[in-house]
């Protein structure tokens, strides 16, 4: 998908290819439950979580991966052990198959994100 041009996250999961929809689901929910007082936003082509206008956590299907955003250093560098076994960029959490997603991992992201208001890079 790279980039979609869905106007809402529904349409934007709507889109996502089957094998892949599960997993972007699921990370949803996690960012709705977890992120409380976050708007749900798309935002360039995916679906992004923001606060007080700044965005902070997003996920996005791509071609090769699911990524998921970590915009906040503060929040990378707490968990830098944690996240030195995966596939990490500068603020980008890669997992080549949906099915290696660690999700108690993400939880854990977003319940930091949300704890403390901080600066996304």
């Amino acid at each position: 998908m790279v980039q979609s041009s869905a106007q809402d996250v529904d349409r934007y999961l709507a889109e996502a290819p089957e094998a892949r929809r599960e997993a972007l689901t699921r990370l949803r929910a996690l960012c709705r439950e977890e992120l409380t007082g976050f708007r749900e936003v798309m935002a360039y082509g995916m679906p992004a979580y923001e606060r007080e206008g700044k965005g902070e956590i997003a996920f996005a299907d791509q071609k090769q991966y699911i990524s998921f955003h970590l915009l906040r250093t503060d929040v990378r560098d707490a968990f830098a052990d944690r996240l030195a076994s995966h596939d990490m960029g500068k603020g980008c959490l890669r997992f080549r198959r949906p099915q290696k997603i660690d999700f108690e991992l993400v939880r854990d992201l977003l319940r930091a994100t949300a704890a403390t208001p901080g600066a996304p890079c």
